[in-house]
């Protein structure tokens, strides 16, 4: 395993070097580093910044030397804040795993319960109001289930009954005041993180279903009831474990998409994670930050992507990693 995932990460690198040569291109092309200085009409100014940023330099000798200074740690200045990129980017990944991690936890586990109900109990009542919720949560958009959310968890509670609510704002373990996970440290991820679980436990929880009933027509199941296993164990000894190969891999390559794509939940709870530091940085044109941004979130699509495989050999011994 250990030569697999070597290797693995060793076709990678030219992976990531023409994608990060792509997305520098397309960043330097669309966006005007300087566009708030050439509105000043200093053209002194302009000039020194242009020779100290290499602008006058073609797109290529800008690319090596911007991947020089990458690969030894300088990421450069945020144009839109004065700050090191590499510090903000920090930052923020920081806060967008703690946010995917509690959500994909959530999601997940709540998916395979909602799954083994449904197809255990198929055509059940259970099993059609699941579905019918499932279609729900999948039509909803996320910005239209933070303001439900919003609404019932927190504005409803408060002017009907006057009782406290989670806190409409995301703080992290490295917030001051906030050494560990402690009590108000939960209530500020309830919101944030049931509006981006809301489409994942649809999606997922319709998937770990249909792959349970694929699974529930194996021949080693249907074995098992001839030899009188009882309908628990088939069901979680047998036909879960065995669908959790799928599972896993899916679950882990929604997770990789989560880390830049929790634009509008971040957005919402004022979440300073990776999708509303994008955001920033784009409107803002910080050239600077959005190029490193990508690299980051495409590494991080690599690694769970390898993750995935790798989790998908482990649950299923007739899988071999070569």
């Amino acid at each position: 395993m250990v030569t697999y995932i070597a290797r693995r990460l060793l076709y990678s690198v030219p992976v990531l070097a023409l994608a990060s040569f792509v997305l520098f291109w397309a960043v330097r092309t669309t966006f005007d580093p300087l566009a708030k200085l050439r509105q000043s009409h200093d053209p002194t100014a302009l000039a020194r910044e242009t020779a100290r940023l290499g602008l006058n330099r073609s797109v290529p000798e800008q690319y090596g030397l911007w991947m020089k200074a990458f690969l030894t740690g300088d990421w450069g200045t945020s144009t839109r804040t004065g700050g090191s990129v590499s510090a903000l980017i920090g930052s923020a990944l920081g806060t967008t795993v703690q946010l995917v991690g509690w959500g994909v936890l959530f999601a997940a586990v709540l998916a395979l319960a909602i799954g083994l109900y449904s197809a255990a109990r198929q055509y059940s009542a259970g099993d059609y109001v699941f579905t019918a919720l499932s279609y729900l949560g999948i039509a909803m958009p996320p910005f239209w289930v933070g303001l439900l959310l919003i609404q019932i968890l927190a504005v409803w509670p408060q002017q009907q009954f006057h009782l406290a609510h989670p806190p409409l704002y995301f703080i992290g373990l490295h917030s001051p005041g906030h050494s560990g996970p402690d009590l108000d440290y939960f209530r500020h991820l309830v919101l944030p993180v049931l509006t981006m679980t809301v489409g994942l436990v649809a999606s997922w929880s319709r998937f770990s279903r249909a792959t349970l009933l694929e699974t529930l027509t194996g021949d080693f199941v249907r074995t098992a009831r001839a030899k009188g296993v009882p309908r628990r164990r088939i069901l979680i000894r047998h036909a879960l474990r065995n669908s959790l190969a799928p599972f896993v891999t899916v679950v882990a390559m929604d997770a990789a998409l989560l880390f830049g794509g929790l634009v509008v939940t971040e957005q919402i709870y004022s979440v300073p994670g990776m999708g509303r530091l994008f955001l920033d940085s784009m409107l803002a044109g910080d050239v600077f930050t959005l190029v490193p941004w990508m690299l980051v979130v495409a590494v991080a699509m690599i690694l769970f992507n390898l993750l995935a495989d790798i989790g998908y050999a482990l649950l299923d011994p007739r899988v071999a990693l070569r």
